[in-house]
């Protein structure tokens, strides 16, 4: 799929694009992978880690300026679209910065692969877009909106279009587990919410499915890997058996469960071996035989959330994560 392609990936100095460019480069043998994103220093810190690789290309530039955006869409084949404003307390006291990057960018990242024939473009999306609460959701939904219809707005351009959507990746910068593991010493660790579950995949897990939708999608499909849940206290309780746990509140935006396909998308939401597909409700594309393939249609009141998931995570299972991560954990 990626033999001799040039590849692009916005905000590719992010937890994503540390696994998408090594993984991609061992399991393919791209053209060229350029990492778009606006951070200089950043940039610097990765580009010493694919020095001797002349594949690994990096390009200054931000998602916001449309001209540079079409200057680096140049010759590009396909896009993973995985810049964003994504942490949740900073996008609601920061509502129009969160806005510029998440819509506006996407649009831009739109218009600049139609114009400028690319084949394929997947952005990243977020369980908090399913059902949002928080501006930050709120604006992934709209995100997601921009590009499953950007197949439509592509017009007989043959740029496609598709999303695929996980929650809270394990041991990314920020998250719960480095948070945690930072923490233990103290003997106290915070909770906010004691009902709290979360969504557990990895990176690797992450740039896998940005693989499949490569591969499987015709154009507006939204891909949801099946993925384990884990209370968020017995998270705590496996980092550090010895401490005791503080309750202080959900922060502002905050869910108690992550959802990933909620009742609304039903009706067009097919069920596969390892993942969902969400079809679009759209040009009757949520019925298209090319897109379904072998899927089975969820029944009509389906939800697929953090609290209601059939798959957990053992106590065994993340002490093996963890023991086998320690390294990377919270480094990027």
């Amino acid at each position: 799929m990626f033999e001799n392609k040039t590849i692009l990936v916005t905000g590719g100095t992010g937890s994503f694009g540390h696994a998408f460019v090594p993984m991609t480069l061992e399991r393919f043998n791209p053209k060229k992978v350029i990492i778009y994103s606006r951070d200089e220093m950043k940039q610097w810190e990765m580009a010493k880690l694919f020095q001797n690789d002349p594949r690994v290309r990096f390009f200054i530039g931000d998602v916001r300026d449309r001209e540079r955006m079409y200057r680096a869409f140049d010759g590009v084949d396909y896009v993973v679209h995985a810049a964003a404003t994504k942490i949740v307390p900073t996008a609601e006291y920061n509502p129009f910065e969160c806005i510029k990057t998440n819509v506006n960018g996407a649009m831009n990242v739109i218009d600049a692969a139609i114009d400028k024939k690319v084949k394929g473009v997947v952005a990243l999306s977020t369980d908090k877009a399913s059902s949002p609460i928080n501006l930050y959701g709120a604006s992934k939904l709209a995100s997601d909106k921009l590009f499953v219809s950007g197949n439509a707005y592509a017009g007989g351009h043959d740029t496609a279009f598709s999303v695929v959507r996980y929650g809270n990746v394990m041991g990314s910068r920020g998250s719960v587990i480095p948070f945690f593991m930072s923490i233990k010493d103290k003997g106290v660790l915070p909770i906010t919410d004691p009902r709290m579950t979360r969504f557990m995949i990895s990176l690797e897990q992450g740039v896998e499915l940005v693989w499949h939708a490569f591969e499987d999608m015709i154009g507006g499909e939204i891909y949801v890997k099946k993925i384990p849940s884990m209370k968020v206290t017995d998270v705590a309780r496996v980092i550090a058996p010895e401490a005791g746990q503080e309750i202080i509140g959900i922060r502002p935006g905050e869910k108690i469960h992550e959802q990933m396909v909620g009742a609304e998308d039903a009706m067009f939401t097919y069920e596969y071996e390892e993942h969902f597909k969400i079809l679009p409700n759209l040009n009757n594309w949520g019925t298209d035989s090319a897109r379904i393939k072998d899927g089975v249609r969820v029944a009509e009141d389906f939800v697929y959330s953090s609290d209601n998931n059939t798959d957990w995570m053992t106590d065994d299972a993340l002490q093996a994560w963890i023991d086998a991560n320690r390294e990377k954990i919270g480094a990027i």
